[in-house]
């Protein structure tokens, strides 16, 4: 039996595939550009397809002969000035079009997120569970939320309708070895500010979890959830600060703790492709915290030690450099 997996060159996608592969499986790797199947080594259960979640076509071909998806695909584009096309129609319309194929499909894993969680407006050190859901978000107040939480719905319903058993995955922020120099963008960021040396970091706080927690997460999904679960994978919160204390009690001097003020933060905003006001006022100074009840044992998680999901993720950026 073939697992389709969406996504398949991404962070959580690509460590979803060797986990599969390890267990067994048959993969079909999916993505939009095939020269990204090089990060890969050969395996006669492994093939590679073309496909991309706006084309519909393309998905008929890619789904073809399996009944296990698990949907790993996500857009995240930080200050994309095209909300809509770089990070809706990715995940809302990219579900859509997914669901219209997937008729003789017996089984989804949904990669969703924290971000279907936790809502746009929230009380500082407030904590959130798999039960609660972000429903205040918007196009433009919160567009990956937003994203992120109509697209889990509309799988949701469109399972029940349908009769198709749905586990869905909600991790917080991925850290842990990096397979691909691509995958030191996005939620690789953070710790790529700390391999290049930086001196200062802002006051932050990161809720993070190993990608490998993550991926076993998908694959232990397909036999031992139950139709219709959600599990939040979370390991733990830590100051920008405290990743740096932790990185130069473990690797050595050298990794930046001191807490760079607000006010020069909120200045360098203005020259930083990547920082916006908009984002500082929502996370300097802010945290909020999550109850991951028994996901961990239901789905026979490792639980990685945060010490080794900081030093692996570092020691594979480097690697990358």
């Amino acid at each position: 039996m073939t697992v389709l997996v969406t996504g398949a060159s991404g962070f959580i996608g690509s460590h979803v595939v060797l986990e599969l592969l390890r267990r067994g499986y048959s993969v079909r790797a999916m993505m939009r550009d095939l020269s990204y199947s090089s990060m890969f080594e050969e395996n006669e259960r492994l093939e590679f397809v073309k496909a991309d979640l706006l084309d519909v076509a393309s998905l008929k071909n890619a789904i073809l002969g399996c009944n296990d998806v698990v949907h790993c695909a996500a857009s995240l584009h930080i200050g994309t000035k095209n909300v809509r096309k770089d990070v809706l129609e990715p995940s809302i319309k990219g579900i859509q079009n997914l669901c219209s194929v997937m008729g003789g499909v017996d089984r989804i894993v949904h990669t969703s997120s924290v971000a279907a969680i936790r809502p746009t407006n929230y009380q500082n050190g407030q904590t959130f569970s798999s039960k609660d859901w972000c429903r205040d978000a918007s196009p433009t107040s919160n567009p990956y939320g937003y994203a992120k939480s109509e697209a889990e719905t509309f799988v949701r319903d469109w399972s029940q309708k349908n009769g198709v058993k749905l586990v869905t995955i909600n991790p917080s922020i991925v850290f842990g070895p990096i397979i691909h120099k691509k995958h030191m963008d996005g939620s690789m960021s953070y710790l790529k500010h700390f391999s290049r040396k930086s001196k200062f970091v802002l006051d932050i706080h990161i809720n993070f979890v190993d990608v490998r927690d993550v991926a076993i997460a998908h694959v232990n999904a397909l036999d031992l959830a139950n139709n219709g679960d959600r599990f939040l994978i979370h390991k733990t919160g830590m100051w920008m600060k405290e990743i740096g204390e932790a990185l130069n009690s473990k690797m050595g001097r050298g990794f930046a703790t001191m807490r760079l003020p607000n006010l020069i933060a909120y200045t360098l905003a203005f020259f930083h492709p990547k920082l916006s006001i908009k984002m500082l006022r929502s996370a300097l100074g802010r945290y909020v915290n999550y109850d991951v009840s028994d996901s961990f044992n239901t789905l026979s998680l490792p639980n990685y030690e945060i010490i080794n999901t900081l030093e692996d993720s570092i020691m594979s950026i480097r690697a990358q450099d």
